[in-house]
Formats: structure tokens, sequence, C-alpha cells
């Protein structure tokens, strides 16, 4: 039997989107820039922007508050994160997830936010976003590629195929349907024998990574393999992977050690630049229902998100 989704309600111009911190605090002057300027993308699509009193708190509890009052909030449309970065976890416990479900509202962040996004889907069933965010993501140098996906996705609700933001390329061609999961490798597996694992059963699975290499990913998949995630999934869509594409670009790739390390499956992979670090980034809904063909370089959204 399917798991029903919690669906939040659309974004329209004039709504108020509030910008929390789920991971790293923000910190110096450099950061600070980058989330005004993220900020004043947003308000230039016509959005009013309130910003979390705790943003700059090295106190998980503080920035969990923040979370909270800003689901309670009914002026609040939507929460974005303003940043990834290594402490999503401390933060999650404190999460009041009866708020989260009783005032379901867009959520959206990515990196070490992939902590956050599959719990809150797993916990609650709403489904959440994986795009940029607030400053390190729109707030360096957004593209027409974020602002168009950004309003198709959580303005106009659309679904249907994903606009590809660069090549693509069939690493084990099939096809596959299922629930989106995953995010960045790392931050997913701070999830493992925790309550907020999600049920990997006929999963689409997406990877993306800021640093890693050879050996490291070689170590992460091996735990995805031991926790049986590869018996359970439908298919793989591996994303940008920061460092080994721009620092080792003719070193074996995450998509090549995927393929290695899993060549006793036969599960379809998909290598896309759609999101992640250093790179364009859509919207894509937690939770929701994806069709990946690796054969004809597509996946697509075949449920309702918002």
């Amino acid at each position: 039997m399917k798991k029903l989704s919690l669906l939040p309600k659309r974004l329209s111009p004039g709504d108020k989107i509030g910008v929390v911190c789920p991971s790293n605090e923000i910190a110096g002057q450099k950061q600070t820039e980058e989330l005004r300027r993220g900020i004043k993308f947003f308000e230039n699509l016509g959005f009013k922007v309130e910003r979390g009193k705790n943003l700059c708190s090295a106190n998980p509890q503080d920035r969990a508050n923040d979370i909270n009052e800003f689901f309670l909030n009914p002026d609040i449309k939507a929460i974005f994160s303003a940043q990834g970065g290594d402490t999503s976890e401390r933060v999650l416990k404190f999460i009041d997830w009866s708020a989260v479900s009783e005032n379901p509202k867009i959520f959206m962040g990515l990196s070490d936010v992939t902590v956050f996004l599959n719990a809150i889907y797993t916990k609650t069933s709403l489904i959440p976003f994986h795009g940029g965010d607030v400053r390190y993501h729109y707030g360096k140098n957004p593209t027409e590629y974020d602002k168009t996906e950004f309003t198709d996705r959580l303005i106009n609700g659309c679904t249907g195929k994903i606009n590809p933001s660069g090549d693509r390329k069939t690493i084990r061609g099939g096809k596959g349907s299922g629930n989106l999961l995953g995010g960045n490798l790392r931050c997913l597996l701070k999830l493992v024998d925790t309550p907020f694992w999600p049920d990997f059963t006929g999963a689409i699975l997406m990877l993306e990574a800021l640093t890693m290499d050879e050996l490291r990913c070689v170590e992460y998949l091996k735990i995805l393999r031991q926790k049986g995630v590869f018996d359970k999934i439908s298919g793989v869509i591996v994303g940008f992977v920061y460092s080994m594409e721009i620092e080792k670009p003719d070193a074996p790739q995450m998509e090549d050690i995927l393929l290695m390390e899993t060549r006793d499956y036969n599960f379809p992979i998909l290598k896309v630049r759609d999101f992640g670090h250093g790179c364009p980034n859509t919207v894509l809904p937690i939770g929701a229902q994806i069709e990946l063909n690796a054969d004809n370089l597509t996946y697509k959204i075949v449920s309702n998100v918002i």
C-alpha cells in the first residue's frame, strides 16, 4: 500500500517566506552578505522574507525554535534553509513534529539539510523540496535555470519531465519508478539507525556531494549496501559531485564507482547536472513519485507535489 503524502500549499507573490538555519549558523561578513543577496533574490520575485531570530546562534535548540515557530506561524507560507553545514542532526532532535504535520508548508534546502528533508517525509509524510539554500545558492550566482525551476515547481506547481541544466549520461540503462529519496550522500547516512531513516522500498535514490573522493565514496556506498538500500530501490539519479568533477575530472566519478559497487544489481542509473553544490539546481520533491528512464536520459515527477 502506497504511503499517502501530505502536500504543502503553493506559493504566490506577496507571500511571506521564513529563512532558518537547520544546520550551521550564519557567521561572518561574507555569509551575512550572501544571505542578504539571497533574500533579495526572493524579494525581487515578489515575496516578503522574514529572518529567523536565531540565524546566528550556535545553539541548535535556538535554531530549531525558529523552525518550530515558522511552522506554527500562519503568516509564513514557506520555510527555506539559509545554508547547510554539518549540524542538522543536532537541530533535528528539537523539532516539534506535531507543528510540522498540522501546518504543512513548503520546506526547502540541500546539502546537510538532506537530513531534514528525509526526516520530514519519513516522520510526517509532508513533501519537502530539495532545492537551493538562500545564502549558499541563491545568494551567490543564481542562474535563469534556478529561477525558472523554482517558479515552475513552487509557484506554478508544474510536474512532468525535469528540464536538464547540462549534459546527461546513461550509466546503466533501464526504467524505474518510485518515491524520490536521498540528497547529499554523506549527510543521508547520518540518519542510519535512527527513527528518521527512510523506507527505500521501490524508491528512486538521488545522490550528490560537495567533497568526495574514491575511497570515501566506496565506503559510503558499502553502507547503503549493508543497510539493504540497493536491494529495495528502483533506480538512482546521480547529481553534481563538485570535488570529483571539478578537481579530479579524469579520476573515477561517483557514477562510475556506483556502477562498480552495484554490478550485481540491474537498477537503472542516470547521471545529471540538475542538482548539487556548485551547479544550477532544479527543485525536487522528496517523497513524490518519480519515473526514471535512463535509456532516454529523462526523469519526471508523476504525482502532485503542492
